[in-house]
This record gives C-alpha cells, structure tokens and sequence, in this order.
C-alpha cells in the first residue's frame, strides 16, 4: 500500500452491455455484480442536488454498497418475476449503514434484489456478507482532500487489499470524470471469479477525480 500513499501524496480518487426484456425468472442469472460507490463523487454528481441525506457533512462514506446484481454471461436480468414479499420499511433502513440510505436499498431490491431468487431478508443479508469480504483499502478510507489519479490506481488498490481478488474480477468505471465505482465479480456462494466481458469494460482515464470523504 505504501506505494498507493506515496502517489496521493505527489497528487495531493451503470454497467456496460445490454440488459435483457425485463421480467425474467427469479432466480435464473449466472454470477453476482458487486458495486462499490465513491461517496462523494456520486454527491457531486447527483446527491447533492437531490439533498440526500448521505451527503450531509460528517457523515464519513467512502465507498457504499450500490448493489448486488444478478448477471448473466452477457447481460442482466431486471424487475424480475418472484412470490418473495417485498421488505418492510424497517428492512429497508437497517441497510443504510452500507447504502448510504435506506431509498437506495428499496430500489435495489426492487429491480436486482427480486431477481436473486431469494426472499427480501435473505438478499439483503447475502449483500452485507459480501461487503464484508472485500476490504476498502485504508488509505480511501482516510482520504481527506479532493485528487486526481489514474483509475487503474484505484483497481490496484482493491488487489492489494484483497489478495483472493484478480485483476480480471474487478473493475473500475468512471462518469463525468470522477471515478464512479468498483465492480467486483463473485460466483453466488460469494467467491471471487472472473467478469464477463461486459463488466470487464473499465475506465482508462489518468486523471479521474476522487474527492475527499465528507
């Protein structure tokens, strides 16, 4: 990690590919998408306009859960078929610490969750496991100025803070300049495995915007 710390030093960090019809059957995808959001960058681009919550000052977010996405091979499932009930409220909003909000959690349930074939506790359940097996590298965590870096700094990072992941499980995409997430491909018993090509498709920017933990 000493590395990654010298170069912020010197400096100072949607998928790809085509969604199918939706309504598909619960339950029928290949491998897990985990999406892990900058905090920030995504208040800049959005939350700060919405007044979200999650970008109120002090609220310390690095990165947070954006979802856990049931993919195919090429491709994902969306809205899909199920007889699980949707969760209550209080479901919801006991995933804000890992969410940033409980609005975010609702919706993710709602468009990826119901396709996991899984009832609404249980997938909720399924995402905090996997947060929990991917470690944020400590020097995001403590980022405490605005930089610009490389997005391939930030893929480097994750791997040298999880040596179980490789370089073809993970990815790292952009918006507008900022870095937007990192992706990291699990099989749906949660172990690390290679991305579709379709994920594998990742920012090359040298310059992508990471600002500074709220």
């Amino acid at each position: 990690m000493r590395w990654v710390m010298v170069w912020l030093a010197l400096a100072g960090a949607g998928l790809s590919g085509v969604a199918r019809a939706e309504g598909e059957r619960a339950g029928d995808f290949d491998y897990y998408v985990m999406a892990l959001s900058w905090s920030a960058n995504w208040c800049a681009l959005e939350g700060d306009a919405r007044r979200d919550a999650q970008c109120a000052p002090g609220r310390g977010f690095d990165f947070v859960l954006h979802g856990l996405w049931p993919q195919y091979e090429d491709g994902w499932p969306s809205y899909c078929r199920t007889g699980e009930r949707d969760p209550s409220r209080a479901e919801s909003e006991a995933m804000a610490d890992v969410m940033g909000g409980s609005g975010a959690a609702w919706y993710q349930w709602k468009k990826h969750g119901r396709c996991a074939g899984l009832s609404a506790r249980a997938y909720y359940a399924l995402m905090r496991d996997a947060v929990a097996r991917v470690a944020v590298p400590e020097v995001f965590t403590r980022l405490r100025q605005d930089v610009r870096l490389p997005a391939s700094v930030v893929e480097e990072a994750f791997l040298e803070a999880n040596p179980g992941l490789a370089a073809d499980g993970v990815a790292v995409t952009c918006r507008d300049g900022h870095v937007q997430e990192v992706r990291v491909c699990l099989t749906k018993d949660l172990t690390p495995r290679a991305c579709g090509a379709d994920v594998a498709r990742e920012c090359r920017l040298r310059d992508a915007v990471m600002e500074a933990v709220r």
